[in-house]
């Protein structure tokens, strides 16, 4: 089962990683200033994994594969790592969106 990993950041701001059931990073957050905020962003990240069309896929200036995940106001709630493969790629969408719905969360930050 995946599971959320809440860290802090370098700059002091609030991230998850979307982890698979392998350990693997599938899906990262931006940096956010508050640890509520990060929170909110796991939820968004539950909701919007269910729907194909909130997926953005990408390729990079480098010829590797992204992708994207918005909430419903457009807003990138994620991004996935490079892939080298458009299939790669499309097998990561399929992981978020099989271990994010009932994805455990591990605050690293918590005291």
């Amino acid at each position: 089962m995946g599971k959320f990993v809440i860290s802090i950041r370098k700059d002091g701001e609030f991230q998850f990683n979307l982890l698979a059931g392998n350990h693997q990073v599938i899906l990262s957050s931006e940096g956010y200033a508050a640890k509520a905020s990060c929170l909110n962003g796991i939820e968004s990240v539950r909701k919007n994994s269910a729907d194909d069309a909130r997926f953005e896929c990408k390729e990079a200036a480098n010829g590797k594969f992204y992708f994207n995940l918005k909430s419903s106001n457009g807003q990138v709630v994620g991004s996935s790592q490079m892939y080298e493969s458009e299939a790669s790629r499309d097998n990561g969408i399929e992981s978020v969106k099989n271990n994010a719905p009932e994805a455990t969360v591990d605050d690293e930050t918590a005291e």
